[in-house]
């Protein structure tokens, strides 16, 4: 159904998605989007991976504490940096 597409028709149907998103809007939208496709499909593999894999990720203890970071905003992990905590052995 796509490739009976002619030029004029996706030319028509591009400036529809302009109008109706607007152009400043456009960016965001695409990068919303792939951020749902990445998503998807890291979560299709891992419940692809689940089913194979269960039995050896149960064998292996996990780590009870995780390290602490800081955000710059929610969701923003490139600019997180560890938090220096003191070391609670030598305090006392």
């Amino acid at each position: 159904m796509l490739g009976n597409l002619k030029p004029l028709e996706i030319v028509l149907i591009l400036l529809v998605i302009v109008v109706l998103f607007g152009a400043k809007k456009l960016p965001d939208v695409a990068r919303s989007i792939g951020k749902s496709a990445r998503i998807l499909k890291s979560e299709a593999k891992a419940m692809k991976n689940d089913g194979a894999g269960s039995t050896d990720t149960a064998a292996t203890p996990q780590e009870t504490t995780a390290k602490r970071t800081i955000q710059a905003a929610p969701g923003d992990s490139a600019s997180a940096r560890p938090v220096a905590e003191p070391d609670r052995t030598t305090q006392g």
